[in-house]
């Protein structure tokens, strides 16, 4: 079992920035993958990013690259998704998820955390 809790989500202007973080905790979190998801009203959840917990292999969605970076701290366990020039169309609830393997399924969920980018 793991357990995710991500926190950092706020309000901000459009071209303003936040970092989000996902703490885990339970299972050993080693070789597993943390991924980013995001949905906002009416629309489907889409992908965001994703970080390999071993190596640091990343994945950044075409929407957000450039802009968002994924990070983690090993020895606290913890993602992070730095997000640079907000746009309003970022507004969503942001989650946090694990993956046992690159490219496998998300078992595991963070409760969300909204982001909402004003104009």
């Amino acid at each position: 079992q793991v357990v995710l809790v991500e926190s950092g989500g706020g309000l901000v202007q459009a071209g303003g920035s936040l970092r989000l973080s996902c703490v885990a905790s339970g299972r050993t979190f080693s070789n597993n993958v943390m991924g980013w998801f995001r949905q906002a009203p009416g629309k489907e959840r889409e992908f965001v990013a994703a970080i390999r917990w071993s190596g640091g292999r990343t994945a950044i969605a075409d929407s957000v690259k450039g802009r968002f970076t994924i990070s983690r701290d090993n020895a606290k366990n913890t993602g992070y998704l730095q997000m640079n020039s907000l746009k309003p169309e970022d507004t969503a609830v942001y989650y946090c998820a694990a993956a046992e393997e690159w490219g496998g399924h998300y078992d595991y969920w963070g409760q969300g955390t909204q982001v909402t980018v004003s104009s």
